[in-house]
C-alpha cells in the first residue's frame, strides 16, 4: 500500500512537473525578430504599424516577443554593420523597409529569414525568383513602384492643367539597376501619351539637390515628379522646401512626403504594408520558410493631397481631383 501511494505520489508530481517543465522552456524560447531601419525617428508610425500587426497576431513586445531595433539615423552606409550585428544577436528573423536595407542583410547572413515591407520590384532587383516562389531566404510585400508612375504623372497633369514640362527627380543606384530602367521607361511612356515633356534631373545625394533644382528652373519644369528612393525619403523635408521655394507642384509616390508639406502623393498604403509583413513573422516562427511564402502586392493605395501647400503655390486643385482623394490636408 504504501508503495503504491508513493508511486502515485510520484506520478501526480510528475504529471504537475511535466507542464511547468514544458511552460519554463516555452518562456525561454521567446522569439526575437531584428528590425534594420534607415532612419526610425523619421517614420515612426511604420514600426508602430508593424508592432501593431504582430498584437493583431497575440504578439505583445516585452511580454512574449522581443524586438531588437537597429537604426542607421538616416546615415545608410552605416546599415551592413547593423544587420551583422542582429545577426550576431541571433535574432529568428530580421524585418527591414526597403531594397538597401534587404541588400545589407542579405550580405550579413543568407540563411536567416528576411521579411521586406515595401520593396519596388523584388524579382527585377533579384531578390527573389518568383513572386510565387521566392526561393532562398527572402520574402515579403512588393510596393509595385514602375506600374505606379504612370498614374502619378496622369494625377500631377490633372492638377496642374496646361502643364507642358515635367522634371523627374531620380537617384542612380538608389533602386535595382534594371528597376531604374523600367521606372523611366514607365515615365516616358506615360509622358508621351499624356502630351507632356520629361525632364530627367539626377540627384546622388543631398549634396546635389540644389543643383538638381536649379536645372529644373533653368529648363523651364512646370511640376515634377520624384522617383522614390531610401535616400529620398530620408531627405523629404528638404525636397519639399525645395519645391516650394522653386514652385514647383510635385507629386510623390508615398503619404510621408505631403505630411512633411508636399502637395500631393499617390501610391501603396506603406503602414497597410508594415502591418501586413508581421504575418510572414508569424509564419517564419511557426516553420514556414521564407522561400515558401509569396510576395504580396499592395491591396491599399492612397491619393493625399496637401491644399495648403496647393494654396501657396497658387494652384487650384480641380475638383474631379479632389473628389478622388482619400486624405485631403488642410
Amino acid at each position: 500500500m504504501t508503495t503504491r501511494r508513493m508511486f502515485l505520489g510520484t506520478l501526480a508530481g510528475g504529471l504537475l512537473a511535466a507542464p511547468l517543465a514544458a511552460e519554463a522552456q516555452q518562456a525561454a524560447k521567446i522569439p526575437r525578430i531584428g528590425y534594420l531601419a534607415g532612419d526610425l525617428a523619421g517614420g515612426p508610425h511604420l514600426p508602430e504599424a508593424f508592432r501593431q500587426g504582430l498584437r493583431d497576431l497575440g504578439y505583445v513586445e516585452g511580454r512574449n516577443v522581443v524586438i531588437e531595433y537597429r537604426d542607421a539615423e538616416g546615415k545608410l552606409e552605416r546599415l551592413p554593420a547593423l544587420a551583422a550585428e542582429l545577426v550576431a544577436l541571433k535574432v529568428d528573423v530580421i524585418v527591414v523597409p526597403g531594397l538597401l536595407h534587404v541588400l545589407a542583410a542579405k550580405q550579413a547572413t543568407r540563411t536567416l529569414p528576411i521579411v521586406f515591407a515595401a520593396v519596388a520590384d523584388p524579382v527585377t532587383d533579384g531578390l527573389v525568383t518568383s513572386l510565387a516562389r521566392p526561393g532562398g531566404n527572402v520574402t515579403g510585400l512588393s510596393g509595385l513602384a514602375p506600374e505606379l508612375v504612370g498614374k502619378r504623372l496622369e494625377l500631377l497633369t490633372q492638377a496642374v492643367p496646361g502643364v507642358t514640362r515635367v522634371a523627374v527627380l531620380w537617384q542612380p543606384g538608389g533602386q535595382g539597376e534594371r528597376t531604374e530602367k523600367d521606372l523611366l521607361k514607365e515615365a516616358e511612356v506615360a509622358a508621351q501619351a499624356l502630351g507632356v515633356r520629361l525632364q530627367v534631373v539626377e540627384a546622388r545625394g543631398p549634396a546635389d539637390f540644389d543643383r538638381a533644382f536649379s536645372d529644373m528652373t533653368r529648363a523651364r519644369a512646370g511640376a515634377l515628379t520624384v522617383l522614390g528612393t531610401t535616400m529620398f525619403i530620408i531627405e523629404r523635408r528638404r525636397l519639399v522646401d525645395l519645391a516650394a521655394k522653386n514652385r514647383l507642384p510635385a507629386v510623390y509616390g508615398l503619404r510621408d512626403y505631403v505630411d512633411a508639406g508636399g502637395l500631393m502623393a499617390y501610391g501603396p498604403n506603406t503602414a497597410d504594408l508594415f502591418r501586413r509583413a508581421a504575418t510572414y513573422v508569424d509564419k517564419i516562427l511557426k516553420g514556414t520558410k521564407p522561400g515558401d511564402l509569396p510576395v504580396e502586392q499592395p491591396t491599399k493605395f492612397e491619393l493625399v493631397i496637401n491644399l495648403k501647400t496647393a494654396k501657396a503655390l497658387g494652384l487650384t486643385i480641380p475638383p474631379s481631383v479632389l473628389g478622388r482623394a482619400d486624405h485631403i490636408v488642410e
